[in-house]
Order: C-alpha cells, then structure tokens, then sequence
C-alpha cells in the first residue's frame, strides 16, 4: 500500500476516498491480488494533476482509477501490470465502453480513463482485469453516483 500512496494522482486518490480504504470500500481482494478502485468527477483534480496526465478538469467528467498489487507477506503490495477492459452501466441499462491507460509513476502502476457523466448518473463498473502472468481474469464491480450540479 506504501508504493500505492507515493505518487501525484494516487495521492489524489486517497485524499477523496480518504478513510473508507480502511474498510475496504475502495478496495478487494481476490485471490493473491488486492485492487484498489475509484471514480469521481474531473473538477476535484487539481489543476497541475489535470495536466499532467491530460486530462480535462469537468463537473460532467469522471474519471476512474485502477491499481492492481500482488499480496506480498509482511510487505506492501507490489504493483504489478495487468490488462484492464472496462464498461460502464447506467441505470438504463446504457452501456459506456471504457477505455483505460496504464500510468506507470515510479514503482507504482495503475490504469485510469475518463467518461462523461449526468447530475445524479449512478453507474456499475465493471472491470475485467488479468494480472500479468496469470492464465485467467477476474472481474470486479462498482457503483457509483455522481452529482454534477
């Protein structure tokens, strides 16, 4: 979790999902993996952040952020390349292809991309992901609301 914590945008990351990771909120495990998810609307970035990794800061923009770490006992997670494919449904069953990045900052990796958002659009990711070196993928869900006005 330690290299998971040391670079701009999963700074940012923490900071909004803030103490829920401690209750596993923002994060499950599966199998020898823990991923750690979450999505929010673009005007929270800061502005350099935004720039950095070009991406444009709007209420009726969000952003979803993915990093996938191998357990590792008596240590932190180690971030580990993965394939990421995603979508995203809404609650009439309108369905947004999500196209995510690898961002590779320092030691840590994570997967990002953006989609445009409703006020009050709640939305199921879902994310099929397959650690690098592994013969089968796994699939994790979310849901999400987001307020816009």
């Amino acid at each position: 979790m330690i290299r998971f914590l040391q670079t701009g945008i999963l700074t940012l990351f923490l900071a909004l999902a803030g103490p829920a990771l401690a209750d596993d909120q923002y994060s499950r495990t599966v199998g020898d993996y823990v991923v750690y998810y979450n999505a929010f609307t673009t005007d929270t970035l800061a502005p350099q952040v935004a720039k950095q990794y070009g991406i444009k800061r709007s209420r009726n923009r969000a952003m979803f952020s993915i990093a996938v770490q191998k357990k590792v006992m008596g240590m932190p997670g180690k971030p580990v390349h993965a394939k990421v494919t995603g979508r995203a449904i809404n609650l009439n069953n309108q369905v947004k292809q999500l196209k995510p990045r690898e961002v590779v900052d320092g030691t840590a990796i994570y997967y990002i991309g953006e989609l445009s958002v409703a006020h009050r659009e709640t939305l199921t990711f879902e994310f099929r992901i397959q650690p690098e070196g592994t013969a089968e993928p796994f699939t994790i869900t979310f849901r999400k609301t987001f307020y816009t006005n």
